[in-house]
């Protein structure tokens, strides 16, 4: 990118010069668009925040009560100083934006984080057409291929009730903001009750007052103790191998993300169970996406940044790199749960 464009790189982040503001910035600034809150996407301590209004609860939770935001419709034209932002379902979690920004008939479009199956706990993603499109990378390699997420909960469930069988509790880790809610929308309520992890607990509860329908859970703290052999219990990472697991007795363990893809993973993971479910576009939905904005600039970030800039050069396009601070979601997965101290 160079000085001229519409968005430039800087210090603390995606700049617009023209409209005044970051987008997703690594510091606090005066004012900040926001495409979602998993924390590697916004900085606390901002003047002001434009976030999408469905994500309302999320941000508050993640921000706090004093922070200055306006909560726009998807779809909203927002004027910034002449240059006209609005917002676009992501698909990847509740509240999740892309963000248009257009000035003087030029349109670009960062999507943030975003997937393209739908799930019933956020709106899904919208295709917005532009001329430069800034694409997330995180699974931009080939070998990253989702099965439809229909057959990855009866992997799930079938796992649940082999659990059941053996005797023992069933542990499931998913990211505490967004990854544990589409789990609990997506298991067969019918095998057992399901429990939650404080953090999990916390977020699910926003949901829940943000208008998303999901399966009833109980709050482990709050519930005598029950037979858990039979109960699913969602927890985020950082509570596998914690004090907060030992009161579920014998138990099995499992990690749900794109990065069970890889076995290396898994076994660094040291789970039982690896289920391969991405909150992120894969690789044919990364080159399916790019071809429907009918963008012909395309910038790459977060992610395998240098093989789809290279790739899509290779295609013809007009491809370049923007860097960040975060290397993916496995790199920082830690980061995307706010809130793991609850238990």
């Amino acid at each position: 990118m160079s000085d001229s464009s519409l968005l430039t790189l800087t210090d603390y982040g995606l700049y617009c010069a023209a409209g005044d503001f970051f987008i997703d910035p690594w510091k606090p600034v005066k004012r900040a668009v926001v495409t979602h809150a998993h924390a590697d996407h916004y900085a606390r301590g901002c003047g002001a925040y434009l976030v999408a209004a469905p994500g309302e609860r999320i941000f508050r939770l993640r921000l706090g009560d004093g922070a200055v935001m306006n909560c726009v419709p998807f779809g909203e034209m927002v004027d910034m100083q002449g240059v006209t932002v609005s917002l676009h379902p992501a698909g990847h979690i509740l509240g999740s934006a892309q963000i248009r920004v257009e000035h003087r008939g030029e349109v670009w479009v960062v999507s943030g984080d975003y997937k393209r199956e739908a799930d019933p706990t956020c709106a899904p993603f919208e295709v917005v057409p532009c001329h430069t499109f800034i694409t997330e990378a995180t699974f931009g390699l080939p070998i990253y291929r989702w099965q439809p997420q229909r057959e990855i909960f009866e992997q799930i469930n079938q796992w649940w009730r082999g659990n059941q069988a053996a005797g023992k509790a069933s542990i499931i880790l998913g990211y505490a903001l967004g990854k544990a809610q589409r789990i609990i929308a997506g298991v067969d309520p019918a095998i057992g009750s399901i429990y939650t992890h404080g953090a999990v607990e916390q977020v699910t509860r926003a949901y829940r007052q943000s208008g998303v329908q999901l399966t009833q859970t109980t709050y482990v703290k709050a519930t005598l103790q029950p037979d858990w052999t039979q109960a699913l219990i969602v927890a985020p990472p950082s509570a596998q191998g914690s004090v907060w697991t030992r009161q579920f007795g014998n138990q099995s363990s499992a990690f749900v993300s794109g990065w069970m893809r890889l076995r290396g993973t898994r076994r660094r993971r040291a789970v039982d169970r690896g289920f391969v479910l991405s909150d992120h576009v894969d690789w044919t939905d990364l080159i399916h996406t790019i071809s429907d904005t009918g963008a012909e600039r395309i910038g790459v970030t977060h992610g395998y940044v240098a093989p789809v800039t290279r790739w899509l050069t290779e295609q013809g396009y007009d491809a370049f790199t923007i860097g960040t601070r975060f290397a993916g979601e496995e790199g920082d997965a830690d980061d995307k749960d706010d809130d793991t101290n609850l238990d």
